[in-house]
């Protein structure tokens, strides 16, 4: 089995599916980590990505839609703790559905560097916001466990990367591989069409409502958070 399980929340792309494997065969991710796609009962591209389903990739299908830290935080916390079939996994990461691997090695290599830390979280490169911002990331489960959740901050879909560097830096646990490229391609990087996703996610009314529950987080969330994290590395 598995040291690493890659969860990928995704709404109205079945095509990035095969993109994404793609990506993962030519770096041999398959050789370390495995791949789960969270998707939504009622995306109607639902029966799409299903079609695409590969006996590499296994598809949680949430009862109706969600938000993609709520997907991804459910999917996770059942990993973590055990309760799945799936269970048994070192550590968890989250991917989006726009992120591409291009570093043969990479999933090997976060296992290793996790292996290393004890408990901890390590990110690569994404082609374009490099050290200043996991938009990737992985993390053992015991931290997963620890807060009950895989976002620290209770957000939506923004911020969540903010919150998961400001997690690993307060409790000194987080590893940046600048030689790990894990591509981002998304339309601000200029590397993708805008979509009816992307200008959802990106609006400003989310972007002001992730905003407020990031700043809530930051003020007195944090630091229990990160106490707990810290508590887990003694």
């Amino acid at each position: 089995m598995a040291d690493l399980l890659v969860i990928v929340p995704s709404r109205g792309r079945p095509e990035s599916l095969p993109k994404v494997v793609k990506a993962w065969q030519a770096t041999g991710a398959f050789d370390h980590a495995e791949l789960m796609f969270a998707i939504d009962d009622d995306d109607p591209s639902r029966d799409a990505y299903l079609a695409h389903q590969l006996p590499c990739v296994s598809i949680r299908v949430a009862p109706r839609w969600q938000p993609m830290v709520h997907k991804l935080n459910n999917a996770a916390v059942v990993r973590a703790t055990g309760t799945s079939p799936l269970g048994g996994f070192c550590a968890l990461a989250f991917a989006g559905d726009d992120h591409l691997p291009r570093t043969p090695g990479w999933a090997g290599r976060y296992v290793d560097e996790l292996r290393q830390l004890g408990t901890g979280i390590v990110y690569g490169d994404d082609g374009y916001q490099g050290e200043r911002l996991p938009t990737q990331w992985a993390m053992t489960v015991d931290i997963v466990r620890a807060l009950g959740r895989m976002v620290p901050a209770p957000v939506e879909h923004l911020y969540c990367d903010n919150s998961v560097l400001d997690l690993g830096r307060a409790a000194g646990c987080i590893r940046y591989l600048p030689d790990v490229l894990v591509e981002h391609m998304h339309p601000v990087a200029g590397k993708a069409v805008d979509d009816d996703q992307y200008r959802r996610v990106n609006s400003g009314d989310q972007y002001a409502r992730d905003g407020r529950a990031y700043r809530r987080w930051l003020r007195s969330g944090l630091r229990v958070d990160a106490a707990r994290v810290r508590e887990l590395r003694r």
